[in-house]
């Protein structure tokens, strides 16, 4: 893949000013984590060198999806184990989700 885990990780963290991520108080760097993740994915499109673009584009696509769902799900679990009220705040996760 054209591009190297450290520019993955700088347009992440672009797309972070749009969207933060509450890092809250993990035991671990901000930048190591997206450095991390950045590397791991340039592996996987490396993997797929091989693939139809086609191929390609529904694999980023699957894992996307997963990724959000995955995020959603966390989030709720997070609202109900704080006591707040699942039923408003999903509703405005999912109008975010939607793009509303």
């Amino acid at each position: 893949m054209p591009i190297k885990p450290a520019e993955l990780a700088a347009l992440m963290h672009e797309v972070e000013r749009e969207d933060p991520i509450d890092f809250a108080d993990l035991p671990f760097k901000e930048e190591e984590l997206r450095e991390l993740v950045a590397s791991h994915l340039c592996e996987m499109a490396a993997s797929m060198e091989n693939f139809s673009t086609e191929d390609k584009m529904l694999t980023l696509l699957a894992v996307s999806a997963k990724l959000v769902l995955e995020n959603l799900v966390l989030n709720i679990q997070l609202l109900r184990r704080h006591g707040e009220p699942v039923g408003e705040s999903a509703d405005s996760l999912l109008r975010r989700l939607r793009g509303g």
